[in-house]
C-alpha cells in the first residue's frame, strides 16, 4: 500500500457515506488509473434505482467500461469501501480490472450487519472469485477496517 492507496481509498469511504445519505446501503468504490488520477468514484443505489445489481462495484464498472479500453482498464485500481460481493467481483473480471483494494472485510461486514431477517448473503469471498480469474489479479484488503466501518454504523 502506498500512501496514495489510502488516500483513494477514503474516496470509496466517501462514497459510502454518500449513498448511505441517499438511502441505499453504504458501500462506495472509485477507479484510478495508472498514473494516479482518480476518474470515477460511485456509490450503491440499490433501494433507490430498485435494482437489485446497483453495487458500487457494479455502476462504476458499468461507467468505466463504456468509456474506456479493456487495455486501459487493466492497469488501473478499483478501490471499494468494502469487500466487493462474488457478482461485483465476477463483474471486476470481466472488466478487466487487475488491482483491487478494500477496506472492510466480509468477516467484518457481516459481524457488523448480524441477523437481518430476508437480508441477501452470499458469504463467498473476492479472493475465491478472483482465483479463478484467466489473469492476475492483485488484491489487497481489508485495510482500514475501522474507518471502513463507519459509514454502516447504526445502518442495520
Amino acid at each position: 500500500m502506498t500512501p496514495a492507496d489510502y488516500d483513494f481509498l477514503r474516496l470509496a469511504f466517501t462514497g459510502a457515506e454518500r449513498a448511505r445519505q441517499h438511502g441505499n446501503h453504504p458501500f462506495g468504490a472509485a477507479l484510478v488509473d495508472a498514473d494516479g488520477r482518480a476518474f470515477l468514484a460511485s456509490e450503491n443505489s440499490v433501494v433507490s434505482y430498485r435494482d437489485a445489481t446497483a453495487h458500487a462495484e457494479l455502476n462504476l464498472i458499468r461507467a468505466a467500461t463504456g468509456k474506456y479500453t479493456p487495455e486501459q482498464l487493466s492497469t488501473c485500481t478499483l478501490y471499494a469501501s468494502s469487500e466487493p460481493c462474488p457478482m461485483c467481483a465476477g463483474a471486476i473480471v470481466w472488466g478487466n480490472i487487475r488491482r483491487v483494494v478494500f477496506g472492510l472485510g466480509m468477516q467484518a461486514l457481516y459481524k457488523e450487519i448480524g441477523d437481518v431477517p430476508g437480508a441477501p448473503s452470499l458469504k463467498l469471498q473476492s479472493r475465491s472469485v478472483f482465483e479463478h480469474a484467466p489473469w492476475p489479479i492483485e488484491v489487497i484488503g481489508p485495510v482500514m477496517e475501522t474507518e471502513a466501518l463507519l459509514p454502516h454504523k447504526d445502518f442495520w
